[in-house]
């Protein structure tokens, strides 16, 4: 085994450890990995109204957004095989992801101001995820609307599939997505989760 491969071993085994014995090995470790570029996902956990959340760096940006119901150790396992297995919680490098979620749900911040990775998605849902934010604070536009927006109007269900599979969901604004008779629709936080976030912007 390579040093390389020996520390993301070690920064491995001590991902979750609460131990308060390898706080200080963790904090060293990180800063290696940032010093040698061996670490590819950062993630953080941020507390939220609306549960916690876990938020994910790349080099490029912020690549994820999970809700609890999601399972973070399996949204975890998922970025390892689709980015990659070097991971490591590290708030420092989402400290800005952190701060900008809290301003948002205080209702202080109407538009984020971040750095997008979107690896995870691709074709048709892309365009859709890259049109989202092009619906303002406090507005909502039909499934259909945003198939218009996004250059085939008839792609409605394209469209539901693309918010579902949005990995970057309250930034890139998929809650703002609504059925043409009114109602919510769904939505991967949940549906509770999703009225919050519209009531939220709403009352702003």
């Amino acid at each position: 085994m390579n040093t390389r491969d020996a520390l993301i071993t070690t920064l491995t085994a001590t991902l979750d450890t609460d131990d308060a014995e390898v706080a200080a090995l963790r904090a060293r470790l990180a800063e290696r990995a940032e010093q040698e570029a061996l670490l590819d996902v950062a993630y953080g956990i941020v507390d939220s109204p609306i549960g916690p959340l876990l938020v994910a760096t790349s080099p490029a940006g912020l690549v994820r957004v999970a809700f609890e119901r999601e399972g973070h150790d399996a949204v975890l396992d998922q970025l390892a095989g689709q980015i990659s297995p070097r991971i490591m919680r590290m708030p420092a490098r989402t400290d800005d992801v952190a701060r900008q979620l809290d301003e948002y749900f205080a209702g202080r911040r109407h538009a984020f101001d971040l750095p997008l990775d979107l690896q995870l998605v691709s074709g048709f849902r892309r365009t859709v995820i890259a049109h989202l934010p092009d619906i303002a604070y406090g507005s909502t536009a039909t499934y259909k609307a945003v198939a218009a927006m996004a250059g085939n109007p008839t792609a409605v269900r394209a469209v539901g599939s693309a918010c579902s599979h949005n990995p970057i969901p309250i930034v890139v604004p998929c809650h703002r997505v609504v059925r043409s008779d009114g109602s919510i629709g769904n939505y991967l936080g949940g549906v509770d989760t999703k009225a919050t976030l519209i009531a939220l912007e709403s009352a702003a």
